[in-house]
């Protein structure tokens, strides 16, 4: 009887993990057609200026090519896939309204983008030709590069095989611009789609293709072959937004980051859970799984069911006292830079910015959210002379790790101050090099705020 109850807890778990086990798919479609079904999605916080853009932009035309999985009309004619979902739901946090506008190739959709006739598109990946009139929100997932060669031939694991063979590649394709500088050998034949792509591989007219490596589990492989991942380059998932409408940008960036991470999960398992094919496993292999699960089960039990919710209760307790000592670390430290009167800035081993205080923001009239992540050149902070001589000195200064403190007359937007400006080098807890902590006194302020209280 004391075995048996000892055993109970146990039992219970291994049914319920099994449960969960063979029903993952049924609960992440569940999860997101009960968010698709709620009508109280909570709207994503944006300031006045985003607000009146919608108001006076309310649709948004989407440039779409059929990519299945992420982005297809269904045989009603209905644009579908992951990619639709996402739209939706930012959709509905923010109340912009999503027009699809088929475009028939990559070429294609650029070129729209290029010459206005379309304002974002689902499917593009990064380069640096499409940042020259594009801008690309955060990332909400992505996926690899794939070879994809002949079935005859041998696996493509990398560009090195390539050299003197003919690679065929959608017109624009974001590895385009690498492949030519890069590995100049390799020849580059361009077509249209990458249905033309495959095809000319087939045939043997070209010796490989590069694809994502979902789209390239999503037909019948039939003479082709697909290869290794393109080491380096990872495809994320951007909205690519043309140039000229940092509001849109701004607004899909709040919806993105709002975007709960569960129900983006659940998007992502109901359209690309299953597309790889699963090998279906030996009798043998069948006999070794089972019979180490038996012996498994027989030697945890007893020792699973004595020691499973202690441990979990300690467990629990130790992680909630130490996420509220980390919690209330970081509310201390916001606190504590925010307090300080005078600017403050933390920047990383590029220049770009990781934080600052209100202090900051004041003094360059400039939200922390449009400047995160940027260099100083890339924000209207400072003047550009002035923008380019203090990120040169950042970036120098990163260089020597030296600390910096110096008295000097620096141009502002609003014009020319005297201040006292201090850098200094900051290190990970194992010494590393992180990046820069800086500030500046205002002088100039400091003089004018003395002679106004002896004027009083």
């Amino acid at each position: 009887m004391l075995f048996y109850r000892g055993l109970k807890p146990a039992l219970g778990w291994l049914v319920l993990w099994a449960m969960l086990g063979c029903n993952s798919a049924l609960a992440a479609q569940m999860a997101l057609d009960q968010a698709h079904a709620s009508v109280n999605v909570p709207p994503v916080e944006l300031d006045a200026h985003e607000r009146q853009w919608i108001r006076d932009n309310p649709k948004v035309t989407v440039a779409s090519v059929q990519y299945p999985l992420y982005l297809f009309q269904d045989e009603h004619g209905q644009w579908s896939g992951l990619n639709n979902d996402v739209l939706k739901r930012v959709s509905a946090m923010t109340g912009l309204q999503f027009e699809h506008q088929e475009s028939f190739s990559t070429d294609h959709m650029l070129e729209r983008l290029q010459t206005g006739v379309a304002d974002i598109s689902t499917t593009l990946a990064v380069s640096d030709e499409r940042k020259m009139f594009l801008d690309f929100s955060h990332a909400f997932g992505g996926a690899g590069w794939v070879f994809v060669g002949h079935a005859n031939a041998p696996i493509v694991e990398s560009f090195e095989q390539l050299a003197n063979r003919v690679v065929v590649l959608p017109a624009r394709h974001a590895l385009e611009d690498l492949i030519r500088r890069d590995y100049p050998a390799i020849e580059i034949r361009s077509v249209k789609t990458y249905a033309e792509a495959r095809a000319l591989v087939e045939s043997g007219e070209a010796y490989a293709t590069i694809e994502n490596e979902i789209g390239a589990q999503l037909y019948p492989l039939g003479m082709l072959k697909v290869g290794g991942l393109v080491e380096g380059k990872w495809e994320a998932d951007h909205l690519a937004v043309r140039k000229g409408m940092p509001q849109l940008l701004s607004i899909l960036n709040k919806a993105l980051e709002a975007f709960p991470a569960a129900e983006l999960r659940a998007i992502r398992l109901k359209w690309l859970e299953g597309i790889s094919p699963t090998p279906v496993p030996s009798i043998w292999q069948q006999l070794v799984e089972w019979g180490c699960w038996a012996m498994g089960v027989i030697g945890v039990f007893g020792i699973l069911s004595l020691v499973w919710n202690r441990r979990l209760a300690a467990v629990i307790k130790l992680r909630c006292a130490a996420e509220k000592e980390l919690g209330d670390q970081l509310a201390f430290q916001h606190a504590l830079i925010d307090s300080m009167p005078d600017p403050v800035f933390v920047r990383d081993l590029q220049g770009r910015l990781i934080i600052c205080n209100r202090s900051y923001e004041e003094a360059l009239s400039v939200r922390l959210d449009q400047m995160h992540g940027r260099l100083l050149i890339e924000v209207d902070a400072f003047p550009e002379a002035t923008a380019r001589m203090l990120h040169e000195e950042f970036i120098a200064q990163l260089q020597t790790r030296k600390s910096r403190f110096s008295k000097r007359q620096l141009l502002f937007n609003g014009g020319p101050r005297e201040v006292y400006q201090w850098t200094v080098p900051f290190y990970s807890g194992d010494g590393k090099l992180r990046g820069l902590l800086g500030g500046w006194t205002d002088i100039t302020q400091r003089r004018t705020e003395s002679g106004c209280r002896c004027l009083q």
